[in-house]
């Protein structure tokens, strides 16, 4: 191999390090496709499990009202303030904060991955509502309508923790892995002791985001193959 050619393979995989990409003789895309096929999988099953299934669907229901106990005002002050992180507006000026982060670190593929994740995990999410809507059981007069699932609030949760994820230089993502698995539990849990979801509804939510997520992989590590083969 030439200098020139030896020097440009490097160049190519320091690219690659730096976006988050495998290098060319690394992982493909197959893997996270896999994983995104599971994960529409898993939510055809959950779906069918927690509303078609009576004693699953009923103890959604009852684990729902067990969580709702721990509601206290104090509590429901902060639970609100850090749902309310996640109103579209605030969600958006999240989403801007990566993308601009990436662009500027020279990271324009993980960028678009961003924008695939953040703006099609929760418009799936809404999408999936109305189609799927089914009444749920009810314990101790504790109510979900109908059109709940997937929650929409645990997508963007998991989308917005992703996303961080992919932006991440490598020697901060394990940190941010960390704070991106806390924050979406942290607000699947604020979701059921608030009662603003069943807890199929979070797990839900979780799922698109990880298809989507998984999705964005395999196109970051699909471009980074193609970009290095040429």
């Amino acid at each position: 191999m030439s200098a020139h050619a030896y020097t440009a393979e490097a160049a190519a995989r320091a690219r690659a390090r730096a976006e988050g990409e495998p290098p060319s003789q690394g992982p493909g895309a197959g893997r996270p496709l896999a994983l995104a096929a599971a994960g529409v999988l898993a939510l055809m099953l959950l779906w069918v499990l927690a509303e078609l299934v009576p004693s699953i669907h009923y103890r959604d229901a009852q684990l729902l009202y067990d969580l709702t106990k721990l509601d206290t005002s104090g509590f429901e002050s902060v639970g609100l303030f850090i749902l309310h992180l996640l109103n579209p507006l605030l969600f958006i000026i999240w989403g801007i904060a990566l993308v601009s982060t990436a662009i500027a670190r020279g990271r324009e593929r993980v960028a678009v991955a961003v924008v695939v994740v953040m703006a099609l995990a929760p418009l799936t999410s809404e999408l999936l509502k109305p189609i799927l809507a089914h009444p749920h059981a009810s314990v101790g007069g504790v109510y979900i309508a109908a059109a709940s699932w997937p929650s929409g609030h645990a997508t963007a949760a998991a989308a917005l923790g992703l996303s961080a994820v992919l932006v991440a230089p490598e020697r901060a993502r394990g940190l941010v892995v960390g704070i991106a698995v806390a924050f979406a539990l942290l607000v699947g849990f604020l979701l059921l002791v608030l009662a603003w979801h069943m807890p199929s509804d979070v797990l839900g939510g979780y799922l698109v985001a990880a298809v989507w997520g998984a999705l964005a992989v395999a196109g970051l590590r699909f471009s980074a193959r193609a970009r290095s083969g040429r």
